[in-house]
């Protein structure tokens, strides 16, 4: 095999990776949120989830994005374990679709596909059409790429190393290895299946030593959603760690099953003589298939495992829902006005939580604070968008006058609470960084930070007093505090330009210095524009 085989290999497998990419993303882009809509709601039972996880994963080729976004799912508390399980299930299904249109060799046709999807790109400019257009040429792309890999491939046969590492493959051990280590590296089993048939289809590998490889990679495709899992809540670590545990099991019991029972290869291979292609593609399917068969009426008990695996409980989150506010107090109207005030109040100490938990995670390298917090920055949305949706309704009501003045201040308070609440997500971003990025800033900074924080969080607290309260008294504690972090703002960065310049920081640990306190500052002037707010109930 000389270098211009490797190099055809090499672009050949580009090709290949790239056409699936393409692919995946055209039609993920073309359903828009209409596929995550049926795939969140479409779950209400584990049959309905397992339908919907294989309908989903065949659509966008990809169980390994199925898993992450069920992850996500999970994470943010959308969907439970019971439901999740379904959907991965159903996910290992869908995603043999992929070996099955390879065995078609359809590569005749792709040089016409890639056309047509290139025409379709570059002179449409409906964005449907256009991603259209990109599945269609994506699926030429997968084809010529294919087609690369399978010629460059054939003076292999000439190769008694490269043929004999293959028989080697027929060794359990190192067939399952194998199939873990590729599809791990490339973290797509439908990839590393149709790099497989790539070999079939010039007689390298025969169905005997190709089912341990495809048996590794439904276990290597369980790395992307470990991954996709870390720094997640306790519940989206079950979630991956079903996953594992369906594929491994499964794997197992299909290596048992072969052993005690040859005769199942034979069957699969009378299915489509001399095709080795098809018989990999239909080896992957069916083995797949009585995975789920077997363990979607054990799944109650994947999630009783996981949870012995991964023990624990997270921290209590706030629900997304509305705990004081529904459509039948606003037959009462008196009681309107109060009910929107325990919510702006709940809604105010989500806020004021996340600033002080973003800052911890900022300061201190919290990574568990991140998650915390992004998941509340949910709910105060939400919370933003009901409470709004409330305070027109009552603006409609036969209120008292005094009410009617508090509703219209209510409508720049939530605006100001939700401002705080994004301010604690671009916080949280932040300490990622500095987290991720190994970003090192000097005490003498973090020691600046933490007291201006401290400011900030006493304006807050204060602030708050005042609109409970409404004691109009308080304001010149804020007014002071507020010029406080004026003056704290302007001399950080005077500091921080003269620690630049002595080179005791870097420029990259200066951005995230002067982004931190722009942001604390910010949050101390919606604080004080709640502290005002009072006044304007009292003119």
């Amino acid at each position: 095999m000389d270098f211009w085989n490797i190099a055809t290999l090499a672009g050949g497998l580009g090709l290949f990776l790239y056409g699936m990419k393409m692919m995946s993303d055209g039609l993920e882009r073309a359903a828009g949120n209409r596929l995550r809509n049926m795939l969140n709601v479409l779950t209400t039972n584990r049959f309905l989830g397992m339908l919907v996880g294989m309908v989903f994963t065949m659509l966008i080729q990809s169980s390994s994005a199925t898993t992450v976004m069920t992850v996500g799912f999970v994470n943010a508390g959308l969907m439970n374990l019971f439901q999740a399980t379904g959907v991965i299930l159903g996910a290992n299904i869908g995603t043999t679709i992929t070996g099955q249109i390879i065995a078609f060799k359809l590569t005749a046709l792709a040089p016409v596909a890639i056309f047509a999807g290139v025409a379709i790109v570059m002179f449409t400019k409906k964005n449907f059409t256009r991603h259209i257009g990109e599945v269609i040429a994506g699926f030429g792309i997968l084809f010529i790429g294919l087609d690369m890999m399978s010629t460059s491939m054939e003076p292999l046969k000439d190769v008694p190393e490269f043929v004999n590492m293959l028989v080697a493959f027929k060794n359990p051990v190192l067939g399952i290895l194998a199939g873990i280590a590729f599809t791990a590296i490339i973290q797509s089993s439908s990839a590393s299946v149709g790099i497989l048939q790539a070999l079939a289809m010039q007689g390298l590998i025969d169905l005997d030593a190709a089912y341990l490889i495809i048996l590794g990679q439904n276990i290597g495709t369980c790395v992307t959603a470990m991954l996709a899992s870390v720094g997640t809540s306790k519940t989206a670590h079950r979630a991956a760690i079903i996953h594992l545990m369906f594929n491994v099991f499964s794997s197992v019991i299909v290596f048992a099953l072969v052993q005690i029972f040859p005769a199942i290869i034979d069957g699969i291979q009378a299915l489509s003589p001399g095709d080795v292609s098809r018989q990999i593609a239909n080896a992957h399917t069916l083995f797949n298939v009585l995975g789920v068969i077997i363990f979607l009426p054990m799944s109650n008990l994947l999630v009783k495992l996981s949870m012995k695996i991964v023990p624990g409980e997270d921290p209590q989150m706030e629900e997304r829902r509305l705990k004081y506010l529904d459509d039948r107090i606003l037959t009462t109207p008196a009681l309107v006005v109060p009910q929107i005030l325990k919510e702006v109040n709940r809604m105010a100490d989500l806020a004021v939580d996340n600033i002080n938990r973003a800052m911890d995670a900022f300061l201190h390298k919290n990574a568990e604070q991140v998650n915390y917090v992004q998941q509340h920055e949910q709910v105060i949305n939400y919370l933003n968008h009901e409470i709004t949706h409330y305070l027109v309704k009552a603006n409609q009501l036969d209120l008292p006058e005094a009410d009617m003045k508090l509703n219209g201040i209510l409508f720049h308070t939530i605006n100001d609470l939700e401002r705080i609440g994004d301010h604690a997500e671009n916080l949280t971003e932040y300490a990622t960084s500095r987290i991720e990025g190994d970003i090192k800033i000097s005490d003498a900074a973090l020691d600046e930070l933490e007291t201006m924080n401290n400011h900030v969080q006493e304006l807050l607290r204060i602030a708050l007093k005042i609109f409970n309260e409404h004691d109009a008294t308080l304001t010149s504690q804020v007014a002071h505090i507020e010029e406080i972090i004026d003056e704290e703002e302007d001399e950080l960065k005077e500091r921080h330009i003269q620690r630049l310049n002595k080179s005791l920081c870097t420029p990259q640990s200066g951005m995230l210095f002067m982004d931190v306190i722009t942001n604390l500052e910010r949050v101390a002037d919606h604080g004080t524009n709640i502290a005002y707010s009072v006044g304007d109930m009292q003119a």
